[in-house]
């Protein structure tokens, strides 16, 4: 048998090998282009006129961190709750994972974090700092979303703030405008709770010009009028003064007083109002139709709206236009409505129509609700109603002239729906947000035009006060990122979890709200389909792929270093880089 011979160790030949350090070598000293580190703008971010952070509350979401990426909110929006269920979320619209599968549900996530902390009974960790004597008084008028916003922003800088409103509890349309099933009202009393246990001062039923006099105003250094829109436009049609207003059916009802309305149901209009009165009507026994002068896709309302009113049995019908309403023959209105045909589709892609000559539509009803929309509240001052008094001072703000016969009177300041063509909450917020800044600034003598470019978060008009302050957002690039920059080979394809929905017949026998809440785990993983856009989330791409070995690592700190004594700028690190949050740049001189 023969023998196989094994070598040992001894038997191998001998390899050279260095007994010293090759780090004298700096090999950084061949470098001409410089890697760093540079955090930036995600779109959503931008496209959030609320300025929140979202690329950063979608991190700590994905780690699991619930209660600071609640806080990181709050830090801009004292409403996520509100927004979370309402908003028409244009940060999903600029969402760039909608270029590779789906945007982020990041409305979900916000009611998520929202709902998280509200069961929890979690609190913010810093209230407002104590209103110093003789320190700034500010009175803010109206306690809606823009009004809410701004009390909320002063009282973090120091100041006192009294909160006037019309109305008994805070919220404004939101509490007595948008109905149970879409905004339950005991989350709106816990968000407005949180601001007016701030230190907000809360003065119900006083209406402007009413039971609260311009004179008790002039006692305050700044005045920030948002009262909302609450006149109703009416139809310029004969028999219009038959009509029901749906704004005033969906306070009465927020009330507790339901209409007597039931049988087939005529609802004028494509905004949401006119859906709310729809699926309100709905609910209370009633046949309700939609009708609208335009398309489907010009419809002002959310798609989501649109989508579950459809859903529950709501037909919606399109390019009818009211051309009377009158007594029908049997009881009850007769709405009779002429057929219209698109002209064509102006800028902004909204069609305009005329009539088509068609035999016209006739419906018998018991009622015809109109609810085409909105103008500001009456009785407001000539100072507040006329433009030409008025001037910009913000994308969402406006300020009444001093030499509009104010001069012997404090600044005053008009935001919310009383100056957004867009009458949304996210506006209204952002509203607010500029109010607080610009307050600030009058306080200060200073020009709080000069404050925006440094509050800014991309080229939208959207501002952040963790920027304005000098905050972790303050180092960020104004660079937007966009899809083509970022490095998507590192992300797998993941479906987007959306809300779960009660079902068709407890929607239209009650007013439990729709849209459900999402777990934790599908919080957690729909977080996770962020790609983070501009921000370093430390995934150590740049630590594993340097072929120097020249990033260091603080796991403490969770940071990272480029080490330029060996870094040569081949810049692999930059293009490994899944979300573009490094630079390549020249080496300088």
């Amino acid at each position: 048998m023969s023998r196989v011979a094994f070598r040992g160790a001894a038997d191998l030949p001998l390899t050279p090998r260095s007994q010293g350090s090759m780090l004298w070598n700096h090999t950084g000293s061949w470098r001409y282009l410089r890697p760093r580190y540079q955090d930036k703008v995600a779109p959503c971010s931008e496209a959030c006129p609320a300025g929140e952070d979202i690329a950063l509350i979608e991190l700590l979401a994905g780690q699991g961190a619930f209660e600071q990426a609640w806080l990181r909110i709050r830090e801009e929006n004292p409403l996520p709750g509100v927004c979370g269920r309402v908003c028409y979320h244009p940060c999903e619209a600029a969402c760039n994972r909608r270029e590779y599968d789906d945007a982020v549900s990041v409305s979900s996530l916000e009611r998520y974090l929202a709902d998280h902390a509200w069961t929890q009974g979690l609190a913010p960790d810093r209230p407002g700092p104590e209103a110093e004597p003789g320190g700034c008084r500010v009175a803010v008028v109206g306690a809606g979303p823009a009004g809410l916003t701004a009390a909320y922003h002063l009282r973090r800088r120091g100041c006192s703030v009294a909160l006037f409103d019309a109305r008994e509890e805070p919220g404004g349309m939101l509490r007595y405008g948008i109905p149970e099933y879409r905004l339950p009202a005991d989350l709106l009393a816990w968000e407005a709770g949180l601001i007016l246990g701030d230190g907000v001062t809360f003065h119900p039923g006083r209406r402007l010009g009413e039971d609260l006099a311009w004179d008790e105003l002039g006692g305050f250094e700044a005045v920030f009028v948002a009262v909302g829109a609450w006149t109703p436009t009416r139809l310029e049609v004969p028999g219009a003064e038959l009509c029901l207003e749906g704004l005033e059916i969906l306070e009465a009802v927020r009330r507790g007083r339901s209409p007597e309305v039931g049988g087939p149901v005529a609802v004028i209009g494509g905004g949401n109002t006119a859906l709310d009165v729809a699926r309100t009507l709905l609910r209370l026994g009633a046949e309700p139709e939609v009708f609208y002068r335009r398309r489907a896709e010009d419809m002002p309302a959310l798609a989501d709206e649109v989508r579950e009113a459809r859903e529950e049995g709501i037909t919606v019908r399109t390019l009818l236009t009211p051309e009377r309403v009158e007594s029908a023959p049997k009881g009850g209105l007769r709405l009779t409505l002429s057929p219209q045909t698109v002209l064509d589709v102006a800028e902004g892609g909204r069609a305009r129509v005329v009539p088509s000559g068609a035999a016209p539509v006739v419906r018998d009803v018991t009622a015809v609700v109109s609810a085409i929309g909105v103008r500001p509240s009456k009785g407001l001052p000539a100072e507040l109603s006329d433009p030409a008094r008025t001037e910009a001072v913000g994308l969402h703000l406006r300020r009444v002239r001093p030499d509009a016969g104010w001069a012997a009177r404090p600044p005053v300041f008009l935001g919310g729906d009383l100056v957004n063509e867009r009458r949304a909450v996210v506006t209204a917020i952002a509203s607010g947000k500029e109010a607080a800044v610009a307050i600030g600034a009058a306080l200060a003598a200073a020009d709080a035009g000069a404050l925006w470019p440094r509050a800014r978060v991309g080229g939208r008009g959207a501002i952040s006060l963790n920027r304005l302050a000098g905050g972790d957002r303050s180092g960020r690039e104004d660079h937007v990122v966009g899809f083509g920059e970022l490095n998507t080979i590192y992300f797998a394809y993941q479906e987007r979890r959306e809300r779960p929905r009660i079902t068709r017949d407890e929607r239209r026998t009650g007013f439990d709200e729709v849209g459900m809440r999402i777990s934790g785990s599908m919080a957690l993983r729909e977080a996770e389909r962020c790609f983070h856009c501009g921000l370093c989330d430390q995934c150590d791409n740049c630590y594993l792929f340097c072929p120097d070995v020249a990033v260091r690592r603080d796991l403490r700190q969770g940071s990272r270093q480029i080490d330029y004594d060996y870094c040569k700028g081949c810049g692999v690190c930059v293009v490994e880089c899944p979300r573009n949050a490094m630079l390549l740049e020249e080496e300088p001189r």
